[in-house]
This record gives structure tokens, sequence and C-alpha cells, in this order.
């Protein structure tokens, strides 16, 4: 019988249909790094999230391996190269949130642009501050979204309505302008953007994509969002440029400092330039 191990929690479709293929799946989800490895030997198949980290150690322990699965996009948390040197297939799931993503991001966006979260606390405690809080329209402003895979291109689609220009670069893709957004360079980017939305996986090319040289290059005081990873930006230079006021505003779905996962994530033993932020 081939055993699978759900090292991460997953929705529960997902062994459901995997033992209904008639594979044997054991849910290991309160293991550590170390008893998983332990536990191994003994299994076909992996299948997590970002709980941990696949190191060449853990796949030389997995004997039996045959196939990692990341319920997911990115797979920075895997060794693919040595896993796949060893002969085991390494997948992912780059399509499963891109909706969600996108509807997200839409959110965050449509929030820091009409002062939400500022506006709903203040409410709360019966301060009303219209004038102060009145917000920025979409409407007419240039959009850069970085990185047309899954998750960029569904960002852009959802914007046909706002009145927005949008600008799409891909440094791999080429041919993908069409009527409601254009395929730009870089340099068309810095020179129109009022937002920058990042959607790119985290290589040795995007860590740290974002920083202080980046956001100098544009002509405009912008908005900068990332939903990507959040090694993609450095959050340093970020808070420099909100101070300064080259940067106006920001959305982060993902932090720089986070561990592997975002599960027991302390906020208080973040470094400064993060508990900026979070104070903001």
């Amino acid at each position: 019988m081939i055993k699978i191990l759900l090292a991460d929690s997953n929705h529960a479709v997902l062994h459901e249909t995997l033992q209904a293929a008639g594979l044997h799946c054991d849910l290991f989800w309160d293991k550590s790094a170390e008893e998983l490895k332990a536990l191994l030997p003994e299994y076909d198949g992996l299948v997590l999230r970002s709980k941990f980290k696949i190191t060449k150690e853990i796949i030389d322990s997995a004997k039996k391996m045959k196939c990692i699965g990341r319920a997911g996009a990115g797979m920075e948390n895997i060794d693919v190269p040595y896993a796949e040197s060893k002969g085991i297939k390494c997948i992912s799931a780059p399509e499963g949130n891109r909706d969600a993503l996108a509807e997200h991001t839409m959110g965050m966006l449509l929030m820091l642009f009409n002062n939400l979260k500022r506006v709903d606390a203040e409410v709360r405690n019966g301060i009303w501050l219209r004038a102060e809080n009145r917000g920025v329209e979409l409407l007419g402003k240039t959009i850069g979204i970085i990185g047309y895979g899954n998750m960029g291109s569904a960002f852009a689609q959802r914007l046909q309505g706002f009145g927005c220009k949008v600008l799409v670069y891909d440094k791999y893709k080429k041919g993908f302008g069409n009527s409601s957004l254009i395929e730009a360079t870089l340099e068309q980017l810095y020179n129109e953007c009022d937002i920058v939305s990042l959607h790119t996986p985290l290589t040795d090319e995007t860590h740290y994509l974002i920083n202080a040289d980046f956001i100098s290059k544009f002509k405009k005081n912008i908005y900068i969002m990332n939903t990507a990873r959040g090694k993609c930006l450095n959050t340093a230079d970020l808070v420099s440029s909100l101070g300064s006021g080259k940067v106006l505003g920001a959305c982060l779905d993902v932090l720089e400092y986070e561990s592997i996962s975002f599960e027991n994530l302390d906020a208080t033993k973040l470094p400064a330039p993060m508990q900026y932020l979070i104070k903001s």
C-alpha cells in the first residue's frame, strides 16, 4: 500500500480524495521536524504547506519517498533540485488560492485607499473625522503589477471596471498584453505608476527586490503592495520610505520577519521596522 504523510493541516478534501484513490494517509499535523524525519522512511509521499523546510538531511532520511507535494504556490521551503536528483517528484498547487488572493489584494487596496482600518477604530471609540479620513479614488490611477503568473493575472482581472491603467511587468513572459492591461517594462512602471503590487516567487533574483534603490526610481510617490513572499521586500527600507513620504502607504500580506510559517507568530518579538508598521 502507498503511504502518504500529511505534515500540515489542510482541507479535509485533500486526504479524503487521496484515500478514495486507494492511498493510505496519516495526518501528523502536530509533529516536529525531528519527529517527522524519524517517520519519513515509512512513507512514499509527503504533503506539506510551510511548517518546516525539507532539507537534504530530511530527504536523505526518506528512503522510500517518491513524491513531495506542496499545498500552495511557492517551493522555497523544499530543496527541489536535491529531491529531484534523488528521483523524487516535487509538485505544487500554484492555482489553488489565486482567486482568494486576488480578491484579498483588491480588498487590501480598497481598505488602504479608503482608510477603513483607521476609521473603523475611530468610530468604535466615538470619533468622527470625515474630512481627515477622505479616501483616494482608484479611478485614473496607474497600477503596476510585477509578475504575471496565477496571482498577478487574477489580480489584474479584478481591477477591470475600476477605471485604472494596468501595467504588467514579467521578466519571463511576453505577449500577454490585451485590451485591459499593458505589457510593460520596469522603466515604464518607474515612470508612470501610482501603485505597485508584487506577485513573484521568492528566488535569488527577487530577494529584496523592493528596496530603497527600487523605490527611489519611481517618479511619483507610490503605494506598495506585497502579497508574494516577505523577503521580497526590505522592511527597513519600506519604513524609511514611508517616513520620507516617498511611499504613501503599504499593504503587506506577508512579513520579511516571519519564520517558515505564520503559525504561533509572536508580534511582540518582531524587529523594530515591523513594530513600526504594526503600530502605524
